[in-house]
């Protein structure tokens, strides 16, 4: 059936004048919905996806696969905008006419939110069943899962990924070429091809500082001294986590003296991940740090030879799965829901994804013929197979994005020292911590 795009989400919610109450997420059963000998013969699904994205075909052929296995089920493919979702979800769930399995993002803030609030249901008996948690084990699991307050990690499972992205090191083979350096493996190789480019005046990192580009260096940069121990800490309240700590200061050091060496432009604080993009594209910049989503664009774009390999040295990379599966609690055919769930972890769609250059969370990469596709998939899966999925920085607690950005700022510009940026990164990361555990 053709994708139905408009404003279904939007309507709904604006119709609707039910307020929205806040109930317990209940337990690890399917709870909600009706029996599944009594679901209708229907299956409504919601997603923000481009139908030419390498999400929106994995999914068209999960649709083709659930039509052929289920010929008397009606499939309505419901197309929203992520904004639609984001601001609506939490008031159209308290009412009936929801989808039965809709995408939704992961974290505190949002599915967190729609599993406390009971308007998701808890997967847990489906996830053992269809064998979702040994397929999705460790940091891959951990956007799937939500405790009572709705924090991430621990708890029932509330949603499925089928996907995933991380953040590596574009490099041009041409610029790398005329330079005469090689791909670097650790870090001091890493800084030795970066004053190549600098003694041949090249700067060598694209960056920008008014968006989350120069967040996620600072990241890699921090977690280079970091164990799993650290994330679990700073991501997921496993323990106070000490900003002034070797993790915390040697990084952010670290990106001081790259930006003291000229390694990183000194105006970047004005410049945004479009205008880093952009200047990688054209070849200004050798290397750039940024994530998996930037692939396509190079793909389509860039003319000179390109690469990407994993930052150097690091066992631990800024990334997650990508968006959930949810089914809401009010859906009326939940079985159905789940079934094209599990249909969406099945070998034939994942390879899709490594096809088109997304990247699979069950996928086989001896499948994908393209040579750039297949470097970006195997440095994926390097980073599962260590379980080196380290999520973001500005993820812990709410309004973090913001508080990150003006002080990755003040470094970038000579604002603050080390020390100022560390204590202006800690006191909203231990208040808004408390808020989330206590309030």
């Amino acid at each position: 059936m053709k994708r139905k795009v408009g404003l279904t989400l939007l309507a709904a919610a604006t119709s609707m004048t039910l307020a929205l109450t806040a109930c317990s997420g209940g337990s690890g059963t399917s709870g909600g919905g009706t029996d599944a000998g009594d679901e209708p013969k229907t299956l409504v699904i919601w997603d923000y996806e481009n139908d030419e994205s390498a999400m929106g075909q994995a999914w068209a052929k999960a649709v083709e696969i659930f039509k052929e296995e289920h010929p008397d089920v009606t499939v309505t493919e419901e197309a929203q905008s992520f904004e639609q979702i984001q601001k609506n979800a939490k008031i159209v769930l308290t009412g009936d006419s929801v989808p039965d399995v809709m995408e939704y993002n992961k974290g505190n803030a949002t599915a967190g939110q729609l599993a406390a609030q009971g308007l998701i249901m808890p997967l847990t008996d489906a996830a053992s069943e269809y064998g979702w948690d040994t397929k999705l084990a460790g940091s891959l699991a951990t956007t799937a899962m939500y405790s009572e307050q709705g924090l991430m990690g621990s708890g029932d499972w509330y949603g499925v990924p089928n996907y995933g992205e991380f953040v590596g090191v574009y490099y041009n083979k041409t610029m790398f070429e005329e330079a005469g350096v090689e791909v670097p493996t650790t870090l001091a190789e890493f800084e030795d091809v970066m004053a190549t480019f600098k003694d041949n005046g090249v700067t060598p990192l694209a960056e920008a500082g008014a968006e989350y580009p120069l967040g996620q260096l600072w990241y890699e940069l921090v977690l280079a001294n970091s164990e799993r121990s650290f994330v679990d800490s700073y991501q997921l309240f496993a323990n106070d986590v000490d900003f002034h700590g070797s993790q915390m200061t040697d990084g952010t050091t670290k990106l001081q003296e790259w930006i003291d060496a000229g390694y990183i432009d000194n105006k970047i604080a004005a410049l945004t991940a479009e205008d880093m993009g952009v200047s990688f594209l054209n070849g200004k910049y050798p290397m750039m740090v940024s994530g998996s989503w930037w692939f396509g664009r190079l793909d389509t774009e860039m003319q000179d030879d390109w690469g990407m390999f994993l930052f150097p040295g690091n066992s631990l990379h800024p990334g997650s799965s990508g968006n959930l599966w949810v089914i809401p609690t009010n859906a009326k055919s939940p079985t159905l829901a789940k079934e094209f769930i599990d249909i969406t972890l099945r070998p034939e769609v994942q390879n899709v994804f490594a096809e088109k250059g997304g990247l699979p969370v069950a996928g086989d990469t001896s499948a994908i013929t393209d040579d750039q596709v297949k470097e970006l998939t195997t440095n994926f899966q390097t980073i599962l197979d260590s379980d080196g999925l380290a999520f973001y920085p500005d993820w812990p607690v709410p309004g973090y994005y913001d508080v990150l950005v003006s002080q990755l700022q003040s470094l970038a510009n000579g604002n603050k020292d080390v020390t100022a940026v560390l204590d202006g990164l800690q006191d909203p990361y231990v208040s808004g911590k408390d808020d989330l555990l206590n309030g």
